[in-house]
């Protein structure tokens, strides 16, 4: 193994809206759960409350229906080639996200990322009970992304994080790589390389060049 790749999910992989908003539509509290991320990102809202008013709309629903709704989310393109590229040149490919556990469980299984962090909901007899059981913060991908690479023998310094706003700044200050992609601002500037548009295989120019040096 050389290197571990962290991908960010909402804004990354999932662009133009959060997976929360997405299954929103479904759940019945989208414009809620769009509010509550918008003024999360203005600094009026702390993250563990956005969380708690989400699982609340997950209450009654149960895993099968909700693994249903995941088979439409909208994604970038060329995610299966970069996750097969990474496999093929030692690179672990993992989710370092906000984005709640089964969404991250559903990515995993789909396209072959090999691990996801994320807040973890309630469960009883397959069915959502509308309790989140962890919480979350902007550091929280940061932890998970550290401590997977120390129980792979690597530190954040000999890892790429890709992902696209607040939430990846912890990472993207420590990893050896920082990629923004469809990046705000923030992030845009805490990157080493920035990259727009809808086809994820438009970061691995950088991460060749970066495995090479």
């Amino acid at each position: 193994m050389r290197a571990v790749a962290f991908f960010d999910v909402d804004g990354t992989l999932v662009p133009g809206i959060s997976s929360a908003v997405y299954l929103g539509g479904y759940l019945g509290h989208q414009e809620a759960v769009a509010e509550a991320e918008a003024a999360w990102d203005a600094g009026l809202m702390d993250p563990r409350s956005v969380e708690e008013l989400d699982a609340r709309g997950w209450a009654g629903t149960s895993e099968a229906q909700i693994r249903e709704w995941l088979e439409d989310i909208p994604l970038v393109d060329g995610i299966a080639e970069v996750v097969e590229w990474c496999h093929a040149h030692e690179v672990v490919p993992a989710l370092a996200t906000l984005a709640w556990r089964p969404v991250g469980e559903f990515l995993c299984s789909r396209f072959g990322f090999v691990e996801a962090s994320g807040p973890t909901l309630e469960v009883r007899d397959g069915i959502y009970t509308g309790i989140s059981l962890t919480g979350s913060d902007e550091f929280k991908k940061r932890d998970f992304a550290r401590d997977f690479a120390n129980n792979h023998g690597l530190t954040l310094s000999g890892c790429a994080a890709i992902g696209d706003s607040l939430s990846d700044l912890p990472l993207f200050a420590e990893v050896g790589l920082a990629i923004g992609f469809n990046a705000t601002q923030k992030a845009r500037a805490l990157a080493h390389t920035n990259h727009t548009g809808p086809d994820l295989r438009a970061i691995l120019p950088a991460f060749e060049a970066w495995l090479g040096s």
